[in-house]
């Protein structure tokens, strides 16, 4: 028999919340309504005092089960932070005072406000349990790094002064990639006027002579299954031999390839010798180890060389990279240095559209280009051409409007980085080969790239990417992230960037890599629900085998077993919901997040009857963008209905269709669903869970027609966080619908 749960209520008085709420009625809500054991008020009950009374209700046993009513749930998160107790927040502050006018006629319509987050927050937690420990939890103190380049040998040396060991498989006989193909970098520090010295040989060393680095050369991943904390991968040599280790996390940094110049025929690519691409140029420069660069062609000193940016870059052409590379320009004032170093004599002249120097010294780096005599000319190249012994560059003036040509010995091609990715998993080709008997037909799939983990995951061999190729990740509020908890991408394969920032990248993708392997010692969540300590869970009886939980998973942390049902990974698991969005027949669920802890919150509401005027809007408020901008318009004292109650849910992806039907039919006049910007420059923070309810919720007017309701009723709204005006509005724009087609008719 389940140990009956104890059940507590904490209300405070402070920041203005006695003052405009009736205290008493608020307890009287949550015992007698709620039927909560006793309800305690504080005046303050952040500050020590209350925390303290809290702390010691449990430790006396008294309560297991408490809810809290007082300012918003991401407000004073370390203040009411209790181990192995359930608990919900009923906000009072944001939500209800700071929202509502501070005026007589609206102290019933307020009052009533606070008392249904009351009834809410009771009926939520009602329905929770303390997270426990699934039994997954394994530690591994070893990361494992896929490619031996600058990105990836800064890693483990990050890796390592933190005392953790690293491993880096590299595919090539050497380490340091492109990097060690380098003369010399742009320069990083003050005064950023002259190239320096890549390190790479440096870093090479460090990585060598470090007991806790261990290197793997010809060398590629074969397999990776597990989760973090307890990945195993199998490492193959050339020689056929493989081994299989135990790792906590990983860091792919496998780098980038340069852009084929083949394709750029106007340019005369493979035609003449003396048309080379930077990393032709960057050859050429340590041949000549600081002396005279001299052409391909036939060993003459070069006198004139002319540089053409973006090169089959920032372009829609078909076989274009359409985005920038974001190191081209400094790379090619710095090749232009190699020149007017040995002799300021030399002709350099850049050719640009627009030049890019971005980061702390660019704007030094390019002045100093200029007082070195490098000549930068605004313009578009069409075509390179042979001519006699030299090269004949066709281009538009901008600054003159008028078409130009000039020789040179040498064109550089600035041509951009393409990410060394693997194999995107969302672009594999499924062919049927032709046979007469359907019995022998095959299904072929058609892989575009060698996979760089080969992950055993149901969802594909490597991790998605974006529409460049490059891995995804949630570029502005998790860089580093990727939709494969505890792997994490850095340097080039994650975005184009130069060796600074390949520095830095690695070294952040190091400690997100750290924080990984520990946070599944422990069975916590990765970024955003950092923490969290539940995990799915599901009635096997109960489930279907639709596939549904599996296919919909953003980051691929559900399996299935030989039979079909789905096995959660813990340790991979984001506590997104998707899973329990996703599922027709209700049966996962975590243990603080299900669909009855949302559902009895919602059915919790005291819905008046039509007569009283008093319409109810409910709005599932994802907790990532659209409640902070709910609260931060609380902050900022705007105005928005009393007849709204919010609920906020982990994501948009985990609102079940049984929300929003039982919704309607309690009797809400309307409904609202707030989620993150979707799409390709999408802003949710689990990547695909607003895109999927929107796909969800196209469906919801079939709904609304069965029970013969207006579609107007129920709205879905991609919310910024940044959008503390907005959300008012659409909720007093959604009251005066309702206000207009009338309140709803399935009233009781």
């Amino acid at each position: 028999m389940a140990e009956k749960k104890k059940l507590g209520a904490y209300i405070c008085k402070g920041c203005g919340i006695g003052d405009r709420l009736d205290i008493a009625q608020l307890k009287k809500t949550a015992t007698r309504e709620g039927k909560f054991a006793f309800a305690k008020d504080h005046d303050f009950l952040c500050n020590s005092d209350g925390v303290k009374m809290i702390q010691a209700d449990i430790d006396a046993g008294e309560v297991d089960h408490i809810m809290i009513a007082a300012c918003s749930r991401r407000a004073k998160t370390d203040a009411f932070r209790f181990d192995n107790v359930a608990m919900s927040r009923a906000n009072l502050r944001e939500g209800v005072i700071w929202v509502r006018p501070d005026t007589e006629e609206a102290e019933e319509t307020t009052q009533e406000m606070a008392d249904d987050y009351i009834r809410m927050a009771c009926a939520e937690v009602k329905f929770m349990n303390p997270p426990s420990p699934s039994g997954e939890q394994g530690r591994v103190d070893h990361v494992l790094i896929v490619g031996g380049g600058f990105t990836g040998l800064t890693a483990a040396v990050e890796i390592a002064k933190a005392g953790y060991k690293a491993t880096i498989v590299e595919q090539t006989g050497n380490l340091g990639g492109i990097a060690r193909q380098l003369y010399k970098r742009i320069p990083t520090k003050a005064p950023y006027i002259d190239p320096q010295d890549t390190g790479i040989d440096a870093l090479i060393k460090q990585v060598e002579e470090n007991d806790n680095i261990t290197v793997h050369l010809n060398s590629t991943v074969t397999k990776t299954s597990g989760a973090p904390g307890r990945f195993s991968v199998d490492i193959s040599q050339e020689s056929g031999s493989t081994k299989t280790e135990n790792f906590g996390s990983i860091i792919q940094a496998s780098g980038f390839k340069l852009y084929d110049a083949n394709k750029l025929p106007e340019f005369s690519y493979g035609k003449s010798p003396d048309v080379v691409d930077q990393l032709g140029l960057e050859a050429l420069a340590k041949a000549a180890n600081g002396g005279a660069i001299k052409r391909p062609s036939d060993g003459k000193e070069v006198e004139s060389v002319i540089f053409v940016q973006c090169a089959g870059q920032r372009s829609e052409k078909e076989g274009h990279l359409n985005y920038c590379s974001g190191h081209c320009c400094m790379t090619s004032i710095k090749q232009a240095m190699y020149f007017k170093d040995t002799n300021p004599d030399i002709d350099t002249m850049v050719v640009y559209s627009e030049l890019r120097t971005p980061g702390a010294g660019g704007e030094d780096i390019y002045r100093s280009g200029q007082q070195k005599g490098v000549t930068f000319t605004k313009g578009i190249v069409s075509e390179v051409t042979p001519n006699g012994g030299n090269l004949k560059v066709k281009f538009k003036d901008l600054i003159l409007d008028e078409e130009v040509e000039s020789e040179a010995d040498l064109v550089v091609l600035a041509t951009g980085m393409e990410p060394k990715s693997g194999v995107n998993i969302d672009a594999i080709i499924v062919e049927e080969e032709e046979d007469e008997s359907e019995e022998n037909s095959k299904t072929i799939p058609i892989v575009p790239a060698e996979s760089v983990l080969n992950l055993d995951y149901r969802q594909g061999p490597d991790l998605p990417q974006l529409v460049s190729g490059f891995t995804d990740s949630h570029f502005i509020c998790f860089p580093y992230e990727t939709r494969r908890t505890g792997i994490y991408a850095a340097g080039p394969v994650r975005r184009p960037m130069d060796m600074k920032q390949a520095s830095e990248d690695a070294t952040g993708a190091a400690l997100k890599a750290i924080q990984a392997l520990e946070n599944a010692a422990l069975g916590r969540a990765a970024h955003p629900r950092a923490g969290d300590l539940s995990f799915p869970r599901f009635r096997k009886e109960g489930c279907t085998q639709c596939k549904r939980c599996t296919v919909e998973c953003p980051f691929g942390a559900i399996n299935e077993d030989e039979d079909g049902y789905p096995v959660f990974n813990e340790a991979r698991c984001r506590r997104c919901g998707t899973c329990m969005g996703a599922c027709p027949v209700r049966v996962i669920s975590f243990e603080n997040y299900s669909v009855d802890t949302i559902g009895q919150a919602i059915k919790a509401v005291d819905i008046p009857d039509e007569f009283d005027e008093k319409p109810r809007i409910l709005v599932l408020a994802c907790e990532n963008d659209a409640y902070p901008a709910l609260d931060m318009a609380g902050m900022n004292r705007i105005e928005y209905s009393a007849y709204v109650r919010i609920a906020p849910v982990r994501c948009l992806g985990s609102v079940s269709m049984s929300w929003v039907t039982d919704a309607l039919n309690n009797g809400y006049d309307g409904i609202i669903l707030m989620g993150c910007q979707k799409g390709e420059d999408y802003q949710c923070h689990f990547v695909k869970g607003s895109e999927m309810a929107h796909t969800r919720m196209s469906k919801v007017d079939d709904t609304l027609t069965q029970l013969q309701l207006e579609t107007e009723r129920v709205e879905t709204h991609e919310i910024a966080i940044s959008d503390i005006q907005r959300v008012p509005e659409i909720i007093n724009n959604m009251a005066a619908t309702i206000e207009k087609i009338g309140m709803s008719p399935l009233k009781f």
